[in-house]
């Protein structure tokens, strides 16, 4: 094995030495805490092989035995993540995000993979889909919970699932399904958070939003220009059309948060529609400044107190942190670096990575915390952790201060 690097390393022993019951075995435990420091490396690719060589294994067995037959809990390893997350990084005005990602195949026989749209390619691709939940807090944000999305094609070939070893309960679930699985364990678990934020997929799905307005949880979620409101006509009127109609003393032009090249600058509108027991509905309508602006729209359910305008961009603004999360998961926990085909692989190795991503955010939490109180903290050592650094600071969603 490589020498410790005292630092990050020392965070990533303490946080592995609180899940003794993931790992019943002390060799599968000591592999496990292989994998994590592989993934935490400088690899160019993080699979098995990489890391295996990476920790001086002669061969890769050892680390495909951990992602495949080893005994152990990967569930229970998600909820072990949680926990340190609601310890490390909880905020009571935490978004949590869900959003998915793809990943690119080559052939047929990996779980769930078919040729579907892939945000990754920005097309369709051979590829598998995962949804995440990310938890976007005021110290950072991390990738929360994980499923692998499995097209209806394959909840109903009994040879394939068989062949990937799809557990007989795993049945078809749209990704706002998947989504709202996610959320449930999240509020049993007692995530502290303010807010949900999702894109389209999500908030174009009735029952979902339903179901978080009888839980009186506030969310923005977004919806495509030809979503539906009922008006005063009692007639059903797009949203695109009733941006349209709005008036220029509507509009005020706000920031969303900080991206790579500045604030993140819109022509923002808000738009009431619904009020029951203090609670407000409204449609949110995002301009762009450009000669043909392009529109986004949002669908918004909070306390009236809350639902003000500047509050419900800065949450629309909080989406992005997903995006973040995915990209810094991809190119330094080795999130898509993967080459296993079982369905219990992919859980494993990503949960694993989601692990590694929240010991970096924690880290840098605990730095922006050093410097702010003593200066200068002490370097990590670690270079995954500088280009961490240095990627999160090209990638801010936002200051969360309006969400208070």
């Amino acid at each position: 094995m490589k020498a410790s690097i005292p630092v990050w390393q020392g965070e990533l022993v303490r946080l592995h030495q609180r899940m003794g019951d993931v790992f019943a075995r002390s060799e599968v435990r000591e592999r496990s805490l292989a994998y994590l420091e592989g993934l935490l490396s400088g690899c160019e690719r993080k699979n098995s092989w990489q890391v295996a060589e990476w920790a001086g294994d002669a061969s890769p067995y050892g680390m495909q035995y951990l992602l495949g037959r080893a005994r152990w809990d990967t569930d229970l390893l998600r909820t072990r993540l949680g926990e340190y997350v609601k310890e490390k990084l909880g905020s009571r005005d935490a978004v949590l995000v869900l959003d998915e990602t793809g990943f690119l195949k080559k052939g047929l026989h990996s779980a769930g993979v078919q040729r579907q749209y892939s945000g990754t390619a920005g097309r369709i691709e051979n590829s598998q889909v995962g949804v995440f939940l990310c938890y976007a807090g005021r110290r950072g944000y991390v990738l929360l919970d994980r499923e692998l999305y499995l097209p209806r094609s394959w909840a109903e070939d009994g040879a394939r699932r068989r062949a990937a070893g799809i557990p007989d309960e795993i049945e078809f679930a749209t990704k706002p399904m998947l989504g709202r699985q996610m959320l449930e364990r999240a509020f049993e678990a007692g995530m502290p958070c303010g807010w949900i934020a999702a894109d389209e997929v999500y908030g174009h799905d009735g029952k979902l939003r339903h179901w978080l307005q009888e839980r009186r949880q506030p969310y923005v979620l977004a919806v495509a220009a030809d979503q539906r409101l009922w008006r005063s006509d009692l007639r059903q009127h797009r949203v695109d059309e009733i941006a349209s109609q709005l008036p220029k003393r509507s509009w005020k032009r706000l920031s969303a948060g900080h991206g790579a090249k500045g604030e993140r600058l819109y022509d923002w509108a808000l738009l009431p529609w619904a009020e029951r027991q203090g609670w407000q509905h409204a449609l949110l309508v995002r301009r762009s400044l450009e000669a043909k602006p392009e529109h986004a729209y949002y669908f918004t359910f909070a306390p009236k107190k809350k639902s003000t305008l500047k509050m419900l961009v800065a949450v629309a603004g909080r989406r992005w942190a997903v995006e973040s999360a995915f990209q810094m998961a991809k190119s330094e926990c080795g999130l898509d670096h993967y080459e296993v085909r079982h369905w219990q692989g992919w859980y494993r190795h990503i949960t694993l990575s989601m692990l590694a991503l929240a010991v970096l955010t924690v880290l840098s939490a605990q730095e922006k915390k050093n410097f702010s109180a003593t200066g200068p903290s002490q370097r990590t050592g670690n270079p995954a952790f500088a280009r961490y650094r240095a990627v999160q600071r090209l990638a801010q969603p936002g200051s969360s201060s309006a969400l208070v």
